[in-house]
């Protein structure tokens, strides 16, 4: 058996021509400027203005220093600023993403209604055409009946 020939190669060939795997290579990329639009938006934009408007903290140097307690002239730095914005980075991000697979769930629901509607007006129109055609059969055995009974009285 040639490594070429292997069901597993077969598989992933199959695997990587589907759409999806470049749709999520786009989606990997316009997720990664868009964390970097983010990361600025809330470190250049909007922690500098909380900061104003809980007193002037400079959030970027925000920092608990905790002693060393075995005798090195090193502490150790708690980046509470960092953290802080790093959170706020996650919660745009996160209502971005549900402002958009919301609007993409509403789009899908009206697209099930109109296919709906459509399918039933399908139906009703099919079944409009079945009368009609009942309808029809129904007049023709009428008139070959009638003619049977002509005949027969002859």
């Amino acid at each position: 058996m040639k490594i070429r020939d292997s069901k597993f190669i077969k598989e992933f060939k199959e695997f990587i021509n589907q759409g999806s795997v470049m749709d999520l290579a786009v989606g990997m990329v316009i997720g990664a400027a868009f964390s970097k639009i983010v990361s600025s938006l809330v470190a250049d934009i909007v922690m500098p203005v909380v900061g104003i408007l809980i007193g002037g903290v400079d959030f970027s140097d925000l920092v608990i220093k905790i002693p060393n307690f075995f005798g090195g002239d090193t502490a150790a730095r708690i980046q509470v600023g960092n953290f802080l914005q790093n959170v706020v980075d996650f919660l745009v991000v996160a209502m971005a993403l549900f402002i958009v697979i919301r609007g993409i769930n509403r789009m899908k629901e009206r697209a099930a209604k109109r296919l709906g509607k459509v399918a039933a007006e399908k139906e009703e129109k099919k079944e409009e055409k079945a009368d009609k055609q009942n309808e029809d059969t129904d007049k023709i055995l009428k008139d070959i009946l009638a003619e049977l009974k002509k005949q027969n009285k002859k």
